[in-house]
């Protein structure tokens, strides 16, 4: 892990693999939202990017803008072969809790999306079964 990079090399690798996350917002009566979302992972500042088409007319951007406060998890479960600590079948992934930024002009995650952004700043990582040294949950403070 790089000093100004708040994840590990073992959750990068795994994070840039994975091409779905699972963002939760809090909706306007207080309740949480989660929605499965595309997601571009910034390597050089250790944030997460959500995009969409027209995302900027969505409840979660809306939810984003009146509470910044999200989590995100990415997970999936382990495949036959080379999977880390996870047995083949078990669930492993990283769970991002953090604050949300709901950005307008920037640039398209992919060709379709909009150009509005939800972006993850990571205040606590929990990972679990990523690798053989970190066989079980373990989360720590980041931000």
């Amino acid at each position: 892990m790089h000093s100004d990079q708040p994840f590990s090399d073992t959750e990068i690798k795994y994070i840039l693999d994975q091409p779905l996350g699972r963002l939760s917002t809090i909706g306007p009566d207080g309740t949480p939202q989660v929605r499965p979302v595309a997601f571009r992972f910034n390597t050089a500042d250790g944030t997460i990017d959500i995009g969409g088409p027209r995302l900027g007319t969505t409840q979660k951007y809306r939810n984003v803008l009146a509470d910044p406060r999200v989590a995100f998890i990415i997970d999936d479960v382990a495949p036959a072969e080379g999977s880390g600590a996870a047995r083949p079948g078990q669930g492993r992934g990283v769970e991002i809790r953090g604050r949300a930024e709901a950005l307008d002009d920037q640039e398209r995650i992919a060709r379709y999306y909009s150009e509005e952004l939800i972006r993850i700043r990571p205040e606590r990582i929990i990972a679990w079964n990523l690798s053989a040294d970190q066989p079980k949950a373990r989360g720590r403070d980041v931000g």
